[in-house]
């Protein structure tokens, strides 16, 4: 065991796992690794390794050389990749690179006049589809009008590794987000929307169909809400897309939507409906039906697309958190990012039924540090409604050794969850208390993902009511158990777990502590000015501008109840959150500043609604302990 106790600089440092690529063949894997010592970008590298676990990963390229979104060739001999690195090591504009799986033949496949954002080299020709970003020549001096002359990210085809200016596909005035190639190299699926900036009042998504082979574009496909992550396949007679979005947006759950692209007037077939999990990704299989990642409960699933049915069946289950899937052009094998219960994200590959071999250990540095005991949790809510969550234990003790001081840390969202995975960040600490002597309890009240569409509708237009009693039964729970000691409970979260701290504090006296970070206090005036405006008000039900009130978002604003807040709470915002702007976070100090409760209010300059340089979520952890420790360590 260490001598020296666990410290926020080793929970923020280290590498991670990051964009894992399967080749067509499934006999090798390339991932990204970053590399987080300080406060400036990340450094990466590019690590190939085989996929059966044999050998060791070696990187494709020298040390020093940033490389990043990694993409295999269908040949499964190349992979092309960005980079801001020329072949001299001097850093300019971000191109398409290419090198050859045994670290030979690296060529740099597009000039300095093009800045690369995205890439998708296409089967069966010397073409790779890239997205490239305008450059911005306009004046920061000069005035701006709201939506005109944003520089867009375009769609531009890039034949035969042609060092020259590439011809930009005609997609109007779209900003091009994603796209998926279809296996025949016939047709490219493109996920767009009207600009860079997301219309906070009106967002649109379309689809666009474009045939590489002449660069035509069909007419352009309205799409659902936060559309997303498009995967083509075949049913045996027409070929169909699939993608993510909300059903019903703006709010609700994420759902499999289906459109048969060779039937002109098809509408879109909703492929989860009546689920009780939740899809949250969508992975592309050349040569058969798209697999799929669904949240279910406390872990993760993979499912394949039946193509007769329709429907998903499921191939395996996993504790934790699967991310990033990726499989062959069989769809045999698979590889992803596993965050499992004992340990930060890695990557494994295996059979898609499993079982997987892990490929990575990127965090030894982690196996000499002891960690809180975890139990999975489950219980219903007053109304019968069935919920699960996990607690984190102090660090060499068992739950019936409590009584502890406890801190029940709510996820974001509403539409979010706590898998049973290794908690170790600033955004979920829970490992990172556990060190300290507390017990932590991540309840999944309704709202969630997990659990299907219904059990996420449960909070739209209803936020705080059934959710907050869902975690307060909870805490109840764990202090009849004699885990939790009832003068000595915390509460705190992020983003929309921010907001619930918020919430909670104002509705009881029964926390010592409260943290809110990036959360909401005015619902009314984050549909306003946040910029997902309009899914804001679907939640909250109203903006303001309805008319004279009382409105139904005040209900739900933690705003409304501040004076009734006894509790102690440390507010934390980044400067610039265009997520949940830092207003929300001055009114709720000003309101308590005006009643007298005690706050204490600390800003993160530059940082948006996640803090990117490191000695801010350093900070954020030691922050954290200080303020639980401020006020639930015993007297005396």
């Amino acid at each position: 065991m260490p001598t020296t106790p666990l410290n926020a600089h080793l929970v923020t440092g280290g590498l991670s796992a990051h964009a894992p690529v399967l080749s067509p063949d499934g006999r090798w894997t390339v991932h990204t690794v970053l590399r987080a010592d300080d406060d400036g970008p990340p450094t990466s590298s590019l690590m190939f390794v085989a996929s059966d676990g044999t050998g060791t990963p070696r990187p494709l390229l020298a040390d020093g050389f940033d490389a990043h979104t990694p993409r295999g060739h269908p040949d499964s001999r190349h992979v092309h990749f960005l980079s801001e690195h020329t072949d001299t090591g001097e850093r300019g504009t971000t191109r398409l690179h290419r090198i050859d799986v045994d670290g030979s033949g690296h060529r740099i496949l597009t000039g300095p006049e093009v800045r690369v954002v995205d890439h998708l080299p296409l089967p069966g020709a010397r073409t790779t589809a890239l997205v490239i970003a305008e450059p911005d020549t306009r004046d920061p001096h000069a005035p701006r009008v709201w939506g005109r002359d944003e520089p867009r990210h375009r769609l531009a085809l890039l034949h035969d590794d042609a060092l020259e200016p590439l011809p930009v596909l005609d997609l109007g005035e779209r900003h091009v987000l994603e796209m998926a190639a279809h296996p025949d190299g016939t047709a490219l699926a493109v996920i767009t929307r009207p600009s860079p900036e997301r219309d906070p009042v009106h967002p649109r998504w379309e689809l666009c169909l474009v045939d590489p082979r002449d660069g035509s574009v069909k007419e352009p496909i309205e799409l659902g809400w936060e559309s997303h992550s498009p995967v083509w396949w075949h049913d045996g007679r027409h070929r169909h897309l699939a993608h993510l979005a909300m059903d019903p947006g703006p709010d609700g759950g994420q759902a499999v939507f289906d459109l048969c692209v060779d039937r002109p007037g098809a509408t879109h077939d909703n492929l989860t409906r009546g689920m009780d999990r939740c899809p949250v990704e969508l992975t592309q299989v050349d040569q058969g039906p798209p697999l799929a990642l669904f949240a279910h409960g406390l872990d993760t699933e993979i499912h394949r697309l039946d193509p007769i049915t329709g429907r998903f069946t499921l191939l395996r289950r996993a504790p934790g958190l699967l991310r990033e899937l990726t499989a062959s052009a069989s769809g045999e094998r698979v590889a992803a990012i596993v965050d499992g219960p004992h340990r930060p994200g890695e990557v494994h590959a295996g059979p898609a039924e499993g079982p997987f071999t892990r490929l990575t250990r990127l965090r030894p540095e982690l196996d000499r540090y002891r960690w809180g005991r975890r139990e999975r949790l489950s219980y219903r809510a007053e109304d019968g409604l069935a919920l699960d969550g996990i607690l984190v234990t102090p660090v060499g003790a068992d739950p019936d050794e409590g009584p502890f001081p406890l801190v029940t840390w709510v996820h974001g969202g509403p539409y979010g969850r706590h898998a049973d995975h290794f908690h170790l960040s600033p955004y979920v600490p829970a490992q990172w208390l556990a060190h300290f002597g507390y017990a932590t309890f991540l309840p999944n009240p309704r709202g969630g993902e997990g659990r299907g569409r219904a059990f996420a509708e449960h909070v739209v237009g209803a936020l705080g009511a059934g959710e907050w009693s869902d975690i307060d039964q909870g805490i109840d729970l764990l202090v009849a158990r004699g885990v939790a000691d009832p003068e000595r409970l915390g509460i705190g979260g992020w983003s929309h777990g921010g907001t619930m701290a918020a919430w909670a504090v104002g509705r009881t006296d029964r926390f010592a502590a409260a943290i809110v970070g990036a959360g909401v206090s005015d619902w009314g005036m984050l549909a306003a000015t946040g910029e997902y405006g309009a899914a804001e008000a679907g939640l909250s039900g109203s903006v303001g501008w309805e008319g004279p009130g009382p409105h139904p978002h005040d209900a739900v604003g933690p705003i409304s109840h501040a004076s009734r807040i006894r509790t102690p709470v440390l507010i934390l915002h980044g400067e610039q959150d265009t997520n949940v702007p830092l207003g929300q976070a001055v009114y709720l100090h000003r309101a308590l500043r005006h009643f007298g409760g005690e706050n204490e209010f600390v800003t993160y300059p530059g940082e948006g609604h996640g803090l990117a340089r490191r000695s801010n979520r350093i900070d954020m952890l030691d922050r954290t302990r200080a303020w639980f420790d401020r006020h639930l360590r015993p007297r005396g």
